[in-house]
């Protein structure tokens, strides 16, 4: 028995060693089919905008060539769009409303979830309910009716439409922030109602500082989204000094996308323009962003 046992150990082993390649082999080549998958998803994606930038360098005639590299480079696109449109100033009132914005919602998001959160009271879950529901409310439902309450308080062809609307919060925010307020122990703020703080005081100095991702991907968010926004200034914007970068946008291309003498490259460079601020902020924010999301779900 123990000479055929111990003639056996040496296959036992082998197989063992057998299984354990053919293992590492498969994570290998999973490893590898993710890879490709990622720089193929990743070329997919940013394939459009190596293509506006380039584009964007380009003189008139060449500039739907398909060729990647321009020849010659036409950095001049760049200094004739900022001489054919006030671009400057649609720059600063992006940053403006882009900012106001994200703050108005931020804060006012905050302030609500921390009531859904740490309030109890008959019909809450109900009425944080129906607060959800309103997500499922196209905004072109309530388009006519708010644009009349603006226009009846005289907010028209004002940049005050564009973003204080966010004073009343957003139902995704809310939802997002108060993912994050259910996750700190009720025994912090039952600790500060013992030690004598207001509501106030525990939402400001307790539930804000330890949800501080929450709020700076709700910032981003909010941002991205006024900065891209161009139905909005469409429709309460009239005056060209007031534009943001959309719609700016939107006049060079029916100034220069139209008609006999189109200059594209006038309109890709103010395209560039318009795309790069968002990505760089995503890149300084991305690790607030990601870490937002990936912990805005751990309780519910």
């Amino acid at each position: 028995m123990s000479a055929s046992a111990s003639t056996s150990l040496p296959d036992v082993q082998r197989q063992q060693a057998e299984r354990l390649r053919r293992a590492e082999t498969i994570r290998l080549i999973e490893r590898a089919v993710f890879i490709a998958l990622l720089i193929g998803c990743t070329i997919l994606f940013f394939a459009p905008f190596v293509w506006l930038v380039s584009a964007s360098l380009k003189v008139r005639a060449e500039v739907f060539n398909n060729e990647l590299i321009p020849d010659p480079v036409a950095w001049e696109n760049y200094v004739n769009v900022w001489q054919a449109a006030p671009v400057l100033a649609w720059l600063k009132n992006s940053v403006v409303v882009g900012f106001l914005a994200a703050i108005a919602v931020t804060a006012s998001c905050a302030a609500i979830a921390f009531g859904f959160s740490y309030f109890r009271f008959p019909g809450r879950d109900a009425l944080f309910g129906f607060v959800l529901a309103t997500m499922m409310l196209p905004g072109a439902v309530t388009m006519v009716p708010v644009f009349l309450i603006w226009n009846g308080l005289g907010m028209v062809n004002t940049q005050v439409p564009l973003w204080a609307g966010n004073l009343f919060g957003s139902a995704f925010y809310i939802f997002l922030i108060r993912q994050f307020y259910l996750s700190l122990p009720r025994e912090l703020f039952e600790a500060a109602r013992v030690d004598g703080a207001t509501f106030f005081q525990i939402w400001r100095h307790i539930a804000l500082p330890l949800t501080r991702t929450a709020l700076i991907v709700v910032f981003i968010f909010e941002f991205k989204a006024s900065w891209t926004d161009l139905i909005k200034p469409l429709i309460y914007l009239y005056d060209n000094r007031l534009f943001t970068l959309p719609r700016g946008l939107k006049a060079l291309l029916d100034q220069f996308g139209q008609g006999g003498e189109m200059q594209w490259e006038i309109v890709l460079a103010a395209s560039v323009i318009v795309t790069v601020p968002m990505i760089v902020i995503f890149f300084l924010g991305q690790r607030y962003f990601m870490e937002g999301i990936a912990t805005s779900g751990l309780k519910g």
